[in-house]
């Protein structure tokens, strides 16, 4: 018998609406941490990324020096942690891991450097979110390897110079251009990671199911992965729950038509469009006539906050073409008429009041 998600309590269906997130939370992390692959050799796709950052490793192995500091961008779930986690254990160095938001003053960078040790490798997430301050001091840390630690205030107040042995910045942003220029000419490797390919995805999906001794077949992992929205990390998540179903309501083998019960019931299309998705657009279609409108208001009409529907659904949505942002609000594209088997107007909307933001 089919349900819904409104009979389900609320903790379910926070369950569900997380499956195509592209953040971790909670267990979620130490699932994945199982699965990340350990040597460049293992990633799967990202070649251009895969084979410049190779190159820099096997060069400052050579050399016997730290590798330049490394700089990861993109969106979330593509592999920086993995890539910071594959820079440490290629080198053989220790991993130190923090995030920017944790970063809040200057003293606590003072507090992480100072124990660091030649040739460590420190991963910062989210670098782009670190303070002001602390960003400041990481200046000097990149470049010279040495911090001032200011003690005292006022006219009293004293610099202490810090000499840190040399170490290897790996610093990962989903948002490249809020960080400013200064900190950004200081890596001295950059790369961008790219959304993966239904086929390198296929790949990921056996190579997980292999290490998670699932019984799967080829046409089952093709569909977990064309319904994962370009990401490894919600590939991985969908595979675990298509798992589930096979085990409590088959044989426990994941066949195609297994995958698709299992991710018809949790409410992810075949072009990856989970329930928030195809609300937005529903909404956008059906209430509003296409748009234009504004985001807050989008956001009250499928009652989910703005930050959730900015942050989790407009960018696939924009990325695949179902949605376009314009200077007076969120318009649908002819493509999520259709995916919605709905026809679009002949006109395009009136000029409204319903941009908002």
């Amino acid at each position: 018998m089919p349900f819904h998600e409104d009979e389900l309590d609320e903790a379910e269906a926070t369950h569900f609406r997380s499956l195509t997130a592209a953040e971790a939370e909670g267990d979620e992390r130490a699932v994945e941490a199982a699965l990340r692959p350990r040597t460049l050799d293992e990633v799967v796709g990202q070649v251009r990324v895969r084979d410049q950052l190779g190159l820099v490793l096997e060069a400052a192995r050579m050399r016997g020096r730290a590798p330049d500091h490394v700089l990861l961008s993109g969106p979330p779930g593509l592999g920086k942690t993995t890539l910071a986690m594959i820079i440490a254990g290629e080198m053989g160095a220790p991993l130190r891991l923090t995030s920017g938001p944790a970063i809040t003053h200057a003293g606590d960078l003072a507090a992480i450097l100072s124990g660091m040790n030649e040739g460590d490798v420190l991963f910062v997430d989210e670098i782009h979110r670190m303070s002001r301050p602390a960003e400041e001091m990481l200046y000097m840390a990149m470049e010279d390897f040495r911090v001032d630690v200011v003690i005292g205030k006022g006219p009293g107040a004293t610099a202490i110079p810090l000499e840190i042995p040399p170490f290897t910045l790996v610093g990962a942003t989903t948002r490249a251009g809020l960080l400013p220029g200064p900190l950004r000419d200081r890596f001295g490797f950059t790369a961008h990671l790219e959304f993966y390919e239904p086929d390198e995805l296929d790949l990921i999906v056996q190579r997980s199911a292999r290490l998670l001794d699932v019984d799967v077949e080829s046409d089952g992992t093709s569909e977990i992965a064309s319904r994962s929205r370009g990401t490894p990390r919600i590939a991985n998540r969908l595979l675990r729950r298509v798992r589930d179903y096979a085990q409590v309501r088959a044989d426990g083998v994941v066949t195609l038509p297994v995958a698709q019960s299992a991710l018809d019931l949790y409410e992810v299309d075949q072009l990856g469009l989970d329930r928030l998705d195809r609300a937005v657009i529903d909404v956008l279609c059906r209430r509003f006539g296409g748009g234009p409108v504004g985001i807050s208001t989008l956001a009250v009409a499928v009652g989910e906050e703005r930050e959730t529907v900015e942050e989790v659904a407009e960018p696939f949505l924009v990325r695949n073409g179902f949605l376009a942002r314009t200077p007076r609000g969120r318009v649908a594209t002819p493509a999520a008429w259709t995916h919605l088997g709905l026809r679009a107007p002949a006109e395009a909307p009136a000029e409204g009041t319903l941009f908002d933001d």
